[in-house]
């Protein structure tokens, strides 16, 4: 998806349609998975308590692009 809109500028509503079809379908697959969920919320708990605990924010982690 983010290929396509890099490549096509402005016309990227019209001409990513499908690719953005397939990224929603991807994500709503990852949203709904209740262990994917339960490792996020783990992460999340974890670096909470790190901060709390030393008042030092963690730096966050950059994903890379597939594309």
């Amino acid at each position: 998806f983010t290929k396509c809109c890099q490549e096509t500028g402005l016309l990227m509503v019209v001409k990513c349609r499908q690719e953005n079809t397939a990224l929603k379908d991807c994500l709503v697959g990852y949203y709904s998975d209740p262990l994917f969920y339960e490792e996020c919320k783990t992460e999340y708990l974890k670096q909470r308590e790190e901060y709390r605990a030393t008042g030092i924010k963690k730096k966050r982690q950059k994903l890379t692009s597939n594309a």
